[in-house]
């Protein structure tokens, strides 16, 4: 009865990855029951094979919750409409409530027969088996048999906490400490005295700020936080993690950051093979979109380089919502993953970005000045002018307000707090980060961010004479040659060094995935 019960409020199960004869190990576990065995690749395929009535049941709980989800995102809509047809009357309110109430004990139904079509099943009852050994005894040899198969990430056991390394407790005032430190916005109105009266005009403006970037601002800033988004691409990140899985050796792991989220990582170690990159790692930071399943990860893997991937907060496996905040302290534990679990020392990581990642990207390079590079691929310095350029212009102040409270992404002012090696690298037909059209190259925020940075590191240099030159090097670097002249000659040995040491060009949109021999290292003192 009690298998009967965890199989009713088991997490589902996806598929049962093939395993290396190598990676196998004796059929038991000690301390564990000796029904709990690795799953016999030769004999049952490699994606779980759900009876009939478990499969039927999935269907039916996976239709509901794709109901519930279109409801969740219409209700104000629909309170609006039963509002204004008299439907929200107490008399109409009790008899729905009936329905739903019989309706979800109809659900809960269906999950119990799904139960026991998953009890029926060998493969269910022994994965079942695995991950409660694995909750009682998270041993390296559990945690290895748990890692043969792919199932709901809800269920899987944290792998690493953020307060785990001992040094942070000491430094940085340990579990008490909720959330990592963020680079604050300058205030609209400067010198305006901040009375009581003053906040009272301001809160009108501070809620709707608040209620924008919460609802509408969030899900257009980061869509794959959408629910009916990642369950369309459902089958395509299972293939992709299988992919990491079983070609590449790839190893799964569940991170808590210091505000509770749990942040869904895959790390390729390269460290045993003869090419040197393998020493180093590349931690991968994602688009708005993106996720390491199908993401940009797999061009530092084309390069040899270890790979550690990870999603934003609300992104697959990973929980909580993609707000900078909790974007930065998913970030965070994931550099501390890196250095105390993985064994890396800060001088052999490696920060790559695709788009928005580069606002984590940045954060690291901030937070951990000690990091080895930092590469931005099709990244931009801030978001306020790209938020205004797909909305209307009579929201230009709600916009301005709301990016700066609540979704302020300042990557260059990040970045500019880094003093190590970087590399940025702009698409020349990019259609995103474009505040005009794609063929204006000279709207790409890549051009500000590699502005702002120069202007910062080499104030002497990047005067009124020299951020001219970079500006029409900028124009002209996409069909720019090596060793063309550019007169005068401090203006051409000038676009020489930003062409080769701070920004190359990929002739290729926003979307497109950088080839390995485009990722390069960029080049330091």
């Amino acid at each position: 009865m009690a298998k009967l019960l965890s199989c009713v409020l088991g997490p589902r199960l996806y598929k049962i990855y093939r395993e290396r004869d190598s990676e196998r190990a004796p059929s038991s576990v000690p301390g564990t029951p000796t029904s709990v065995t690795n799953p016999p690749s030769s004999s049952w395929d490699t994606y779980y094979q759900p009876r009939a009535l478990e499969k039927h049941a999935d269907s039916i709980l996976a239709l509901a919750s794709v109901f519930w989800s279109i409801s969740y995102y219409s209700s104000p809509f629909a309170f609006f409409y039963l509002y204004r047809k008299g439907y929200l009357s107490l008399s109409k309110v009790v008899p729905f409530s009936h329905y739903a109430g019989t309706l979800l004990l109809l659900l809960a139904g269906v999950a119990c027969l799904r139960g026991i079509g998953r009890w029926t099943n060998p493969q269910y009852r022994q994965f079942i088996t695995i991950l409660e050994a694995t909750h009682r005894n998270r041993s390296a040899e559990n945690k290895r048999q748990l890692a043969n198969y792919n199932f709901d990430f809800r269920s899987w056991p944290v792998d690493f906490h953020w307060e785990e390394p001992s040094s942070r407790k000491e430094s940085r005032g340990g579990p008490s400490r909720w959330r990592v430190s963020l680079l604050r916005p300058e205030p609209l109105h400067r010198g305006t005295a901040d009375t009581f009266l003053n906040r009272v005009k301001k809160l009108p403006c501070q809620i709707t700020s608040y209620l924008v970037a919460h609802t509408l601002g969030r899900r257009m800033l980061y869509p794959g936080s959408v629910y009916l988004l990642q369950k369309a691409l459902m089958p395509v990140l299972l293939q992709g993690q299988a992919r990491l899985v079983e070609e590449c050796n790839g190893r799964r792991a569940k991170l808590q950051a210091c505000d509770g989220n749990e942040i869904d990582t895959m790390f390729v170690d390269r460290r045993g093979r003869a090419e040197p990159q393998g020493q180093k790692l590349v931690i991968c930071c994602e688009g708005n979109a993106g996720f390491y399943e199908v993401g940009c990860v797999s061009t530092p893997l084309e390069a040899g380089y270890s790979v550690l991937g990870w999603n934003h907060p609300g992104f697959a496996g990973s929980t909580g919502v993609p707000f900078p905040q909790n974007e930065a302290n998913a970030m965070d534990v994931v550099v501390q993953f890196a250095i105390h679990r993985l064994g890396f020392q800060p001088q052999d990581i490696i920060i790559y970005a695709w788009s928005i990642g580069g606002f984590t990207a940045t954060w690291a390079a901030m937070s951990y000045p000690d990091i080895s590079a930092v590469i931005l691929d099709a990244s931009f310095d801030d978001l306020v002018p790209l938020a205004l350029k797909v909305m209307p212009d009579s929201w230009r102040g709600l916009v301005t307000r709301t990016v700066r409270q609540h979704l302020n992404l300042n990557n260059a002012e990040q970045l500019c707090r880094y003093q190590g090696p970087v590399l940025l690298i702009r698409r020349t037909k990019d259609e995103i980060i474009t505040t005009t059209v794609p063929e204006d190259i000279m709207s790409n925020r890549g051009n500000d961010l590699l502005l702002k940075l120069l202007q910062h590191r080499y104030p002497r240099v990047m005067a009124e004479e020299g951020l001219q030159a970079v500006r029409q090097w900028l124009e002209a670097s996409s069909q720019l040659e090596e060793g063309e002249d550019m007169s005068p000659e401090g203006r051409r040995q000038l676009a020489l060094f930003l062409a080769q040491k701070h920004l190359h060009n990929f002739e290729a949109t926003h979307c497109t995935p950088l080839p390995a021999q485009n990722f390069q290292m960029p080049w330091h003192l």
